[in-house]
């Protein structure tokens, strides 16, 4: 083990979610207290919930962490190697915290290290409370953040194009885990459809989900997708509980997860799944005292569905879960990259996972570049203001979203429609009706399959789509006008390109090995232009005769 052998004060860890980080840590542990190194454990969590599963995990390899330490105690039993505590409660009395590390010889685990950035007073603070640490380990799934707030005891180094950017000691990539049959392959299920509001000035507006849209026009589309009084949330909740089905015939304790951007859509969403399955699934609220003792029923119980609104999307563990639903509207990679993560963890070859997600440009390329390792960069000069951290903030916080009282749109009608499967980077299918066999056909793949075996029957059903959409057309003759909705619009077009493109990015990452997201970034560089998802009809067509030429 490179860590044993060098010994290092600080050591930063980058695994994807899934890949065992917690695992890892408490190995570490434990060697470190049978050798003496270290007389105490103090592991440093994100969220209240988590800090009971540490407890959990830490005493089935024979180490007794106490989760219930209090800042106004200051002490623990000496029944305990050790504490486990939040960034929250460092962040209030970080002298409380260390006093006990310089009292004793302490290994500090830092988890998800990226959130001690999330306020100046966590950050200060457990510099402060931790600094006389002997050993500190950080962990993290998802070590890059929007904003330049340095993440503590993380080692920064100037890269070739002058940007200070994190420097890991050990990386281990989905890509590498997947590799390795440690995490699940994910399959993503990208829903569109038509959506209609009206803004603040009464003007009715409509669009279809994923065109290209200004950014307001986009996210007024997106929330009027995930509006609870709506046909879009229905109809894309009973093709995930079809699709949860299918997997279980596989996986027979299979769960689902809706993540919700509130407590209102939340319980809407769940009694619309009490519709759909006749039974009433388990809600985790984040204001809920019972969260933490739901969360773990869940994960023991054989229960189909989850509805939770943050509580769930970074760190706990529930094996079981396979079928996701991303109903949140926050678009920053750490959010999406967390949430996924929910759904990776493989317990035996062959599981996959699948999360429906809505047809946004942003979600669409986070999904497609899945494997793509990401740092912490600080002075970037292309922050997008949709990637705010305050987002994500607001999207983890302990209280519930505050709904907006004065409302700039209202969300009038929406309708579902299967846009495209993302799986490997590469993008399947032609579309399909909710609701219909074509759409039945993806729904009702396999959940027990090796990627290989994935990738083959996605092709072998757009194929078949394909050809039975030009079935149709011979049969309609040549003398025949196509009806309106038949005539290809642009999006319809640029949709078809980037299907194309991926396609082939996938065939070439499975002749080199290169990741994804790389081809695409040399791509770009070569022929210039936004990513995929805004790419012009004129910029996907060059890309795509450029990896021609490779």
């Amino acid at each position: 083990m490179s860590y044993l052998r060098s010994s290092p004060q600080d050591f930063l860890a980058v695994a994807t979610p899934g890949a065992g980080k917690t695992t890892f840590a408490l190995r570490l542990a434990a060697e470190l207290l049978a050798d003496g190194t270290v007389e105490q454990i103090t592991v440093v969590a994100p969220t209240e919930h988590l800090k009971a599963q540490w407890a959990q995990a830490a005493a089935r390899v024979g180490i007794q962490l106490d989760p219930t330490f209090k800042n106004t105690v200051g002490a623990t039993s000496g029944d305990f190697h050790g504490v486990v505590i939040t960034y929250a409660q460092v962040g209030l009395a970080p002298m409380v915290h260390r006093r006990r590390t310089v009292t004793r010889r302490t290994l500090v685990i830092l988890d998800e290290i990226h959130h001690a950035g999330d306020a100046k007073t966590w950050g200060d603070g457990v510099r402060e409370a931790f600094e006389p640490a002997v050993r500190r380990l950080a962990l993290t799934g998802t070590p890059f953040r929007s904003d330049d707030s340095p993440i503590p005891f993380v080692r920064y180094e100037r890269d070739a194009g002058g940007f200070t950017r994190s420097q890991a000691d050990s990386i281990y990539g989905y890509g590498d885990a997947l590799r390795d049959g440690v995490v699940r392959p994910v399959l993503f299920l990208a829903y569109s459809g038509e959506m209609s509001w009206r803004t603040s000035a009464g003007e009715e507006l409509s669009a279809r989900l994923g065109e290209p849209l200004t950014a307001e026009q986009t996210a007024h589309a997106w929330r009027t997708a995930l509006d609870p009084n709506g046909n879009w949330m229905p109809a894309v909740l009973r093709a995930a509980d079809n699709r949860l089905t299918a997997v279980r015939t596989g996986m027979p304790d299979a769960g689902g997860l809706v993540i919700a951007s509130d407590h209102l859509s939340a319980r809407a969403y769940a009694r619309m799944l009490a519709v759909i399955t006749g039974t009433e699934p388990v809600v985790v609220l984040s204001d809920d005292k019972t969260a933490s003792d739901k969360i773990s029923g869940f994960g023991r119980s054989n229960d189909r569905w989850m509805v939770a609104v943050r509580m769930v999307s970074e760190g706990v563990d529930l094996p079981r879960l396979a079928v996701g639903v991303y109903a949140t509207s926050v678009n920053t990679p750490l959010f999406f990259a967390q949430a996924i993560g929910r759904f990776v963890r493989a317990r035996r070859p062959g599981e996959t996972a699948s999360v429906f997600v809505p047809s946004v440009p942003v979600l669409l390329q986070l999904a497609s570049e899945m494997e793509t390792e990401r740092n912490h960069v600080l002075e970037r000069p292309d922050r997008p203001e949709q990637l705010e951290d305050a987002l994500l903030a607001a999207a983890n916080r302990t209280e519930d979203e505050k709904t907006d009282d004065n409302p700039r749109f209202t969300a009038l009608e929406a309708s579902a429609h299967l846009d495209q499967v993302i799986f490997d980077g590469a993008s399947f299918g032609t579309g399909a009706q909710a609701g219909t066999e074509e759409e039945e056909e993806y729904l009702g793949l396999p959940g027990l399959l090796a990627p290989d075996q994935v990738s083959a029957l996605l092709q072998k059903r757009q194929a078949a789509q394909v050809a039975a959409q030009q079935r149709r057309s011979a049969a309609g003759g040549a003398a025949v006008p196509p009806p309106l909705e038949e005539v290809r619009t642009t999006y319809q077009r640029r949709a078809e390109l980037r299907r194309q493109l991926n396609a082939l990015v996938g065939a070439h990452h499975h002749r080199t090995n290169m990741p994804h997201g790389k081809i695409h970034a040399e791509l770009r560089r070569i022929c210039g232009g936004p990513p995929s998802a805004q790419a012009s009809v004129d910029q996907l067509e060059e890309r795509i005769t450029a990896i021609r030429a490779w």
